[in-house]
């Protein structure tokens, strides 16, 4: 398109969305000198990232380890029912934490003079959206346009949520009242992030998954201890199990019954289904704009994050895939980098992942499992917290670390934690793969004492040991 042609648009860029791909795309485009747009349909700027996903969700692990430790010392001590706090009481900062950081946010756009649309969006041509608020509506124009509109939860079988007896993630942090019983179907993150925040809380809880494992990207090992640590908190999995349908009995009592292809039925006072989600692209009329989606509702892109119309752009949990919010953001600044024919570097390969369950879990690099797989000759170094001080101060005799060196030049191939502060841990071992190193790093690195970081030391001497052994 010539310049000419260009100037004629209202914006040089228009971000569906404002989570984490979006306002980082809409921000990366604005210090480049361009006009941009951010339309959001939501309450607050920050998409289902802030409204109903990774902050508020994470602010409800906080209210539950914070009563958990009020409470008995530790985290992982099992309670009975009397012990529980009200819905409210945990739910009391979530609110407060959505709005500061919602204003964060919206400052941040504003001093980069992002124009911020409210309503929703649907494509009327390749460049022209229309724009519909509670009031008015209104189309604008735009030379790039990135789509970064995320996803929704994927609806249970036979019923739909109703907020009450069955709920999706969106639905926790809307409860009245804590259940004394609960089924989560579905043993992905966010499934066995909130199974294992209720348990913490003494509810039982049983985890039905079509598969064999929960978490199978992680490393085997780090998933058998979650299993091990969340069945001491009673807590029930029904594995290589689906769910067939679901209903509400109001006799003798209400409760939820769910189905299973098996023919065993479970009763519970609450069903979290957490089975996948799906792009929230139905409403955006794409095939105006020249686009498809998957089955899933997910975009197709390519390495520069262009879909199939050249000058539109997907970022975020939309595209698949890491679906992170940390990765999300990267994806939309290098979007609105390449958008522009700006150069930048591609997104590394060894991103951090961390799993908020309780406790939480975090990794970097491959797992044995890969390593295994692709025939690599691996040590494993190894640590656990109740050799650490810190661990011993903290309370958690629990946590295990453990890094992987290769066998031959002894770089550092992954690090995978269990345990308390696990995804703040991480980032060290992030850096030194980044850097290019290895086993020697670890070896002569002296780390601040007592801290958790000491891990790395103990796991890098195991390691040698094994090596030289």
């Amino acid at each position: 398109m010539n310049k000419n042609a260009a100037n004629s648009f209202q914006f040089d860029l228009v971000c569906i969305g404002s989570g984490p791909a979006g306002q980082r795309a809409a921000v990366q485009a604005a210090k480049l000198g361009k006009k941009v747009a951010v339309i959001e349909k939501s309450r607050v700027v920050g998409g289902a990232c802030l409204d109903t996903g990774t902050i508020p969700s994470k602010t409800f692990r906080e209210a539950v380890l914070a009563f958990s430790r009020g409470k008995e010392g530790v985290a992982s001590t099992v309670r009975t029912s009397r012990d529980r706090p009200t819905a409210n009481l945990l739910l009391a900062r979530v609110n407060d934490v959505i709005r500061h950081e919602g204003e964060v946010l919206e400052e941040q756009l504003l001093r980069n003079d992002v124009f911020m649309i409210r309503g929703d969006a649907t494509f009327l041509d390749p460049h022209t959206l229309g724009i519909v608020d509670e009031y008015s509506g209104q189309k604008i124009t735009s030379d790039k346009l990135l789509i970064a509109v995320g996803t929704i939860p994927s609806p249970p079988p036979g019923i739909p949520a109703d907020g009450s007896m069955v709920i999706n993630s969106d639905g926790v942090l809307k409860l009245t009242q804590i259940p004394k019983a609960m089924v989560v179907v579905g043993a992905g993150v966010i499934g066995m992030e909130y199974a294992s925040m209720f348990a913490d809380l003494g509810v039982e809880v049983t985890v039905v998954d079509r598969r064999d494992r929960p978490l199978e990207f992680l490393d085997a090992e780090i998933v058998d201890e979650l299993i091990h640590q969340m069945r001491n908190k009673n807590v029930s999995f029904r594995l290589n199990e689906s769910v067939e349908h679901l209903e509400i009995a109001s006799e003798p009592r209400t409760q939820a019954i769910i189905h299973l292809e098996s023919g065993k039925r479970l009763l519970s006072n609450l069903v979290l289904y957490s089975v996948g989600r799906l792009g929230a692209t139905a409403t955006l009329n794409l095939d105006k704009a020249g686009l498809s989606v998957d089955e899933r509702g997910r975009l197709r892109v390519d390495e520069h994050f262009r879909t199939d119309v050249p000058h539109i752009f997907g970022a975020g949990d939309v595209i698949g895939y890491p679906s992170l919010a940390a990765t999300s953001s990267e994806q939309g600044r290098l979007a609105a980098c390449h958008a522009f024919d700006y150069t930048a570097h591609p997104m590394v390969d060894h991103f951090p992942i961390g799993i908020y369950s309780i406790p939480e879990i975090s990794m970097v690099g491959k797992t044995e499992q890969d390593l295994t797989q692709n025939k690599v000759p691996y040590e494993v170094g190894l640590a656990r917290y109740r050799e650490i001080a810190r661990g011993a101060i903290m309370g958690d005799h629990t946590g295990l670390f453990k890094m992987l060196f290769h066998r031959d030049d002894h770089r550092l191939l992954g690090v995978h934690v269990i345990g308390t502060g696990a995804t703040e841990l991480i980032h060290i071992g992030q850096a030194v793969m980044g850097l290019g190193g290895g086993l020697d790093y670890f070896l002569k690195t002296v780390f601040n004492y007592p801290t958790l970081a000491e891990c790395y030391k103990v796991a890098a001497l195991d390691a040698y040991n094994k090596l030289h052994h």
